[in-house]
């Protein structure tokens, strides 16, 4: 188990380069920094005894995905952005959405109060985490899976057909 110490350091890491992400106007810093908040969340994961998940974020997330975003920002040469005007309209939206999920959020909290205690732990038995996990992830969640497996072949399609046009 992990200190609280340790907890608030990894969380505070997170959400912080997690924000560095989204306001980072260089997009190979924010990659970067996303990268960062990865690997604190794998550490918090780790801290909960789920060493499977923690790997698997490190390997998946910050290994592989990141990659990818890595070469779609090359191929897309966005290092010759030009600064754009501030948008009042966009910023009054994003603030009345960022409202809108914090109150969403309250409201689940407070609908549930299951959060306030621990959950039960998993039984421990012959077969490992991993294939837990994956009887879950293929039985009760295979249609959610399988379109985000759409979604990310159309952005990347996308991100080429958009590359190849600027190349033209």
């Amino acid at each position: 188990m992990m200190s609280p110490t340790l907890f608030w350091i990894f969380s505070t890491f997170m959400l912080l380069f997690g924000l560095i992400t989204i306001l980072h106007r260089n997009p190979v810093a924010s990659a970067l920094s996303l990268v960062v908040s990865f690997m604190a969340l794998a550490a918090l994961f780790v801290s909960l005894d789920a060493y499977f998940i923690g790997v698997i974020q490190v390997l998946v997330y910050a290994g592989a995905v990141m990659v990818l975003f890595l070469f779609i920002i090359m191929l897309l040469d966005l290092k010759a952005e030009q600064q754009r005007q501030i948008n009042l309209g966009a910023i009054l939206v994003g603030v009345a959405v960022v409202g809108a999920f914090i109150a969403q959020f309250v409201l689940v909290l407070r609908r549930h109060p299951a959060g306030e205690r621990a959950l039960q732990p998993l039984a421990a038995g012959l077969k490992e985490d991993a294939f837990h996990i994956g009887e879950t992830l293929f039985t009760q969640y295979n249609l959610p899976l399988q379109v985000i497996g759409v979604l990310i072949l159309v952005a990347t399609i996308g991100v080429v057909v958009l590359s190849k046009r600027q190349l033209d």
